[in-house]
């Protein structure tokens, strides 16, 4: 086992809320929280040296544990950039998931064909490429490009995270990548503008014209500008959390219900107002997928198909 000398968290960090509430908004069964992370732990696996942060320890145990607790059946668990390109976190956590998690890894250009056959075999299924320039240093298109090109005879997909003021100047690159892509949260979107205005419409634009994209309607808790927090005391089943964040992924809900995904994004990294309750997270679908048949498309059968597509019906 490795070992590394004791981390020291950064400041102002907050941690995963402890004791979450049960959710109101009973799941429909076989639901796939479709976009979660492991930190550490750092005394067994290393943060990275070129970390922007350094969280706090939050392993699979506790992760396993909370999908229980809110009424998941399987997990899908995105490297996160504390760790790098390290992905034996996530493939640890996978291995312990008795095959009921998928992961997505982080890569660079020097991984070999063999290294990426395991990650295969150990439950990985896409890459993710982060644009955020706060999170990640810059990586060469060339070397991202040649990345999707090696992993797509594995059906592999390609996540990227980005925001929104940025993808005019991405739009080139994602429309020309080889794959299914996967955004991440809807490519935060500022949801002080209007839900018809050109910003968010570009990001429908893209969804639109290239179906091979797909979106994850997930983080309000970042994207909200008014909230109310997914807190006790502040919501309840007729003032769901983070209103202002609901047109904007309700839309994307039903304007491309086949191609929709959501997850808790726990330990949520990085939040700087407040650590919400994720059972009451838990209660902000139904506002977005408001029917039967959306939840069951938005939270069982697009992630079976992308993740477990032998089990898919």
């Amino acid at each position: 086992m490795t070992t590394a000398a004791p981390f020291v968290k950064t400041p102002g960090w907050l941690d995963w809320y402890s004791g979450p509430s049960k959710p109101r908004f009973v799941l429909p069964a076989g639901s796939v929280d479709a976009h979660c992370h492991v930190f550490g732990p750092g005394a067994e696996f290393p943060f990275a040296p070129e970390r922007k942060y350094t969280p706090c320890d939050a392993g699979k145990a506790q992760l396993f544990a909370l999908r229980d607790h809110l009424g998941f059946a399987r997990n899908v668990v995105v490297q996160a950039t504390c760790h790098g390109a390290d992905n034996r976190a996530l493939v640890d956590a996978l291995v312990h998931s008795k095959g009921m998690a998928r992961g997505v890894a982080t890569v660079r250009r020097s991984i070999t064909d063999r290294e990426l056959q395991d990650l295969h075999a150990a439950g990985v299924r896409g890459v993710r490429f982060n644009f955020v320039k706060r999170l990640v240093d810059f990586t060469p298109r060339d070397e991202l490009m040649e990345i999707a090109a090696r992993i797509a005879p594995l059906g592999w997909h390609v996540v990227i995270y980005f925001e929104a003021v940025d993808l005019p100047e991405l739009w080139d690159f994602f429309t020309a990548l080889p794959s299914t892509v996967v955004v991440d949260h809807m490519g935060r979107p500022d949801v002080s503008l209007p839900v018809d205005g050109p910003q968010f419409e570009l990001f429908v634009k893209l969804m639109r014209e290239h179906p091979n994209v797909w979106s994850k309607v997930s983080c309000p808790e970042r994207l909200s500008v008014t909230g109310p927090k997914a807190l006790p005391g502040q919501t309840s089943g007729e003032q769901p959390a983070y209103r202002d964040v609901v047109p904007f992924a309700r839309r994307i809900v039903e304007s491309f219900p086949d191609r929709v995904l959501w997850g808790t994004d726990w330990p949520h990294p990085n939040l700087k107002d407040h650590m919400p309750d994720d059972g009451l997270l838990v209660d902000f679908i139904p506002h977005i997928a408001v029917t039967a048949e959306l939840q069951r498309r938005l939270l069982v059968d697009n992630p079976m198909r992308l993740y477990w597509p032998e089990r898919s019906a």
